[in-house]
């Protein structure tokens, strides 16, 4: 078999209806010629045996204990042959079974392709367009969804696997680093290919704040006081511009808008 475009990995931990929902998505794609493969962190609710059981539609799979998701996230990188990596981690879904077949075309070479995110809660359910270029004012305080992004898996060796020291966003940190540290090439695909669903431990907000502060002081150190700076004024900014009397002075052409 030559080498695949695309490989789509999935990693799992006791989470059998999720990987159920994962698994029905990724076997019923017309297209088929992507690569497969489940990580599994030694599951003991049925998942093993349910991944067993599907074993002649996976290319490649391993239930044993992982030290985290990252962990497993780099078994399935050291494990993928394709030329582009997707993970669709357990519970996660393709839209529908046409995606792959409407969008592999899209893959031309660049290291990085993402699409919007479309994420689904208990009670909020929304799409979030990206932005068409990546600044590093995005980067800083959001990031892309590794669900809806293809990375080219040269990027990884040139860069490094995640970072497994951090439990919740070494996938941001392989972005951020990526476009502004190695200057990695992307496009920006205006269309959603995945179904998110939130929750667990990357929900984790004071947890995510403070694993990025580090990343950001370690490896940013240079421009991380100036961009502090630059984001209390844009803050003190926006203030300004909210406030009724600066509207009304606008409005009577007082004042130039700004």
């Amino acid at each position: 078999m030559s080498r695949p475009l695309i490989s789509i990995i999935t990693v799992n931990f006791n989470d059998l209806e999720g990987l159920k929902r994962t698994f029905k998505s990724v076997f019923n794609q017309t297209w088929k010629e992507f690569e497969y493969i489940v990580i599994d962190g030694g599951s003991n609710d049925g998942s093993a045996e349910l991944i067993s059981s599907q074993g002649s539609s996976i290319n490649y799979w391993i239930s044993e204990p992982d030290s985290g998701i990252y962990n497993a996230m780099n078994k399935g990188i050291g494990a993928a042959n394709g030329e582009y990596l997707l993970f669709l981690n357990s519970g996660d879904e393709l839209i529908n079974s046409e995606i792959l077949s409407n969008n592999y075309f899209q893959l031309k070479g660049k290291d990085v392709y993402y699409y919007n995110k479309n994420i689904y809660q208990a009670s909020n359910n929304y799409i979030r367009d990206m932005p068409s270029e990546l600044t590093f004012s995005f980067l800083y305080s959001d990031s892309l969804a590794h669900q809806s992004t293809f990375i080219k898996k040269t990027l990884f060796e040139e860069i490094g696997l995640y970072d497994e020291n951090l439990k919740i966003v070494s996938d941001w940190k392989f972005f951020i680093i990526a476009f502004y540290k190695f200057n990695a090439s992307f496009e920006y695909v205006n269309n959603i290919i995945t179904v998110f669903y939130l929750g667990g431990a990357s929900s984790d907000k004071a947890l995510m704040m403070k694993e990025r502060s580090e990343v950001i002081t370690s490896d940013f150190s240079r421009i991380h006081e100036d961009f502090k700076n630059y984001k209390a004024l844009e803050r003190k900014l926006n203030k300004l511009r909210s406030s009724l009397k600066i509207k009304i002075m606008i409005n009577l052409g007082l004042l130039n808008k700004f």
